[in-house]
């Protein structure tokens, strides 16, 4: 039976009244394909009551595990760094006392401590984690398929008009659908709901070469898309589109659609307690290596809620190689800090925390070592990770690193058991094979879930 899934999934994301809202949450963003092509490629999935869903927030560059969930107070001075530590709300579970709100509700998340793998380069890292193959020749390039692309293509949606799986705001190496094709390809939303200011609203194909670009505030996104309908219906174009057409156009005109990117709907106290700053200033944020990327967190949250299986955050660029100490201190761990507690506080308060696995990691961690420039190197030997929702145990941790931080010290996981833990709380096959090249590739090649995080 033909689903439409990522087109009916686009329906709730288009939920805006607001142009500026719509083109905030970027739904007009450049995906490489129109939306009629997506239509196309994708058929019905069975509608169910809440489904499962997963949040990553990718902290690309590699967040320092001994500056955030894993420090080392004990470990010369050259290893342990600059901060300091603090107890949490958990008995022997320590932070870096720069993350006091995480300290705080320490007992709503689990750490991994004791993760590795092999690559120290950041796209060949980010292919393990996503995908849980090495990369190819060219580590920017898919030759798997993503952890998305595959929830995409096993599970399809479960709630109409909106798409399984979302990128904010864009692609990163790792996140393609590789030989599942471009029906199974993210959603990006290319715009930033971080950014201040107008939006360029890229063209998106419409019949007749109506775009967007076209309209004004939100009453003028209104009365155009009342407009336009009128119009095509009036010429024909509407009835001579083929179904694919249809349901893109469907999309583009749904006031469903367009209030799930609507980020004006948020009281302004929630966007302030993920961090919104409405006077942003883009030269300090560039100073200290960190886009104001709290409320795209916030939009991850309102994506699931309406029923996006997968949303992938783009958090860049923690490789604090130089100045490592006061990129962190001034700017990313506060940050974070706030935004990652907000999330977790909210996805609770909405009922959502049960259904809503959230993981954060980066492609690796940081050296144990501090070089000469302040800073810390890639290093993929141990990392953690930090894990919530879906039935995790709260204030769990799991594995251990060596004293001064260098290599697991029991314990040891990797990326695929990560993504075991990810499918297996999202119902997928991790045996199922797609076929590449025609030879059967499994969907996962190693890897088991980490049962050590659940009650």
């Amino acid at each position: 039976m033909p689903r439409l899934r990522t087109c009916n999934d686009f329906v709730n994301q288009l939920r805006q009244p607001d142009r500026r809202s719509f083109v905030r949450a970027g739904l007009l963003g450049t995906m490489g394909l129109s939306l009629a092509d997506l239509c196309r490629a994708e058929s019905i999935f069975p509608s169910q009551k809440r489904p499962t869903s997963v949040i990553i927030l990718w902290m690309r560059g590699g967040p320092s595990h001994i500056d955030m969930w894993d420090p080392k107070p004990d470990a010369p001075v050259d290893y342990r760094g600059e901060f300091g530590t603090m107890n949490t709300n958990v008995s022997g579970v320590r932070l870096t006392d720069l993350l006091p709100m995480s300290a705080r509700t320490m007992d709503k998340w689990a750490i991994i401590r004791s993760l590795f793998h092999h690559e120290a380069g950041h796209s060949a890292g980010d292919q393990i984690c996503f995908t849980g193959y090495d990369s190819g020749p060219r580590p920017d390039e898919n030759i798997h398929p993503s952890c998305g692309s595959i929830v995409s293509k096993q599970l399809g949606h479960t709630v109409p008009d909106m798409p399984a799986y979302v990128m904010i705001p864009r692609n990163v190496p790792g996140t393609g659908p590789a030989y599942l094709g471009v029906a199974h390809k993210a959603f990006e939303t290319q715009a930033d709901p971080a950014n201040p200011g107008p939006f360029k609203v890229p063209n998106f194909e419409l019949p007749e070469g109506i775009t967007l670009n076209q309209v004004g505030d939100r009453k003028g996104l209104l009365r155009s898309f009342d407009g336009l309908r009128r119009d095509v219906d009036a010429s024909g174009q509407f009835d001579a589109m083929d179904g694919h057409q249809r349901k893109a156009w469907d999309i583009l005109t749904s006031a469903k659609a367009r209030e799930a990117f609507d980020m004006d709907r948020e009281p302004m106290s929630v966007r302030e307690r993920y961090g919104f700053m409405p006077a942003f200033d883009p030269k300090a944020a560039n100073r200290c290596g960190c886009p104001a990327w709290s409320q795209r967190i916030l939009l991850a949250r309102r994506l699931v809620e309406a029923g996006v299986r997968l949303v992938t955050v783009d958090l860049r660029w923690w490789d604090t190689h130089v100045k490592g100490f006061e990129s962190l201190k001034d700017g990313f761990l506060a940050r974070w800090d706030r935004a990652y507690t907000a999330l977790i506080e909210d996805l609770e308060v909405r009922g959502l925390a049960d259904s809503t696995m959230v993981l954060a990691w980066g492609e690796f961690g940081r050296t144990p070592k501090v070089n000469t420039d302040a800073g810390r190197d890639h290093y993929p030997g141990v990392f953690s990770a930090a894990i919530s929702g879906g039935g995790i145990r709260g204030g769990t941790v799991v594995g251990a690193s060596d004293e001064k931080g260098a290599f697991p010290k029991t314990n040891p996981k990797t990326p695929q058991d990560v993504l075991a833990t990810v499918y297996r709380h999202l119902g997928v096959d991790v045996n199922a094979d797609y076929m590449s090249n025609g030879r059967p590739i499994r969907v996962l090649p190693s890897g088991k879930p980490i049962d050590e995080l659940f009650a």
